[in-house]
């Protein structure tokens, strides 16, 4: 079988994506760092759990809706703990499942730190393009999850602010 490989226009847009897809998490994880002593790992944890009714997930939703493994999350969880940003509870519904509750001081760290946040967003991503290539930008996006999640698995994820602006919440970016 001979290798499709790459023309010039698609490794020149693939290059790109790649080089995105390696600076953007440090340009938004050292702002984060510097701004709220958290990574944005953290900081997207919580701007999660912010969005839910109570504030609270069990964990298995939380590992679901941040795509992250149980490990890690339980590792990221104990630290955030430790700092009083969330609590553990018993599941009333399933003694066997632990819930995640955002507490007021984790609150409070979400509304202080999202300002900084979508603005490191904006400056980074948002305000280098015109209104056309930020629906631009969410079109292809659309067509690379198709392929990354054909069953639309984390669909609920990514789409949660397909309606309108006013229906967006503040807390993440």
């Amino acid at each position: 079988m001979d290798t499709p490989w790459l023309d010039p226009p698609q490794l020149r847009a693939w290059i790109r994506l790649r080089a995105v897809l390696a600076l953007l998490p440090g340009v938004l994880d050292a702002q984060l760092r510097h701004d709220a002593d958290m990574t944005e790992f953290e900081y997207y944890v919580m701007a999660t759990l912010s969005e839910t009714p109570g504030r609270t997930l069990r964990m298995t939703e939380l590992s679901w809706q941040t795509n992250a493994t149980l490990p890690r999350l339980s590792h990221v969880v104990t630290r955030l703990q430790g700092r009083g940003l969330v609590e553990r509870l018993s599941c009333p519904e399933n003694r066997r499942a632990t819930n995640v509750r955002l507490t007021d001081d984790g609150w409070e760290k979400v509304r202080r730190t999202a300002p900084g946040h979508v603005a490191t967003v904006h400056h980074h991503v948002i305000d280098a393009l015109t209104g056309e290539q930020v629906e631009q930008l969410a079109a292809i996006s659309d067509a690379i999850l198709a392929r990354l999640d054909p069953s639309g698995t984390m669909a609920a994820t990514y789409t949660r602010y397909d309606g309108t602006p006013e229906s967006q919440p503040p807390a993440d970016g």
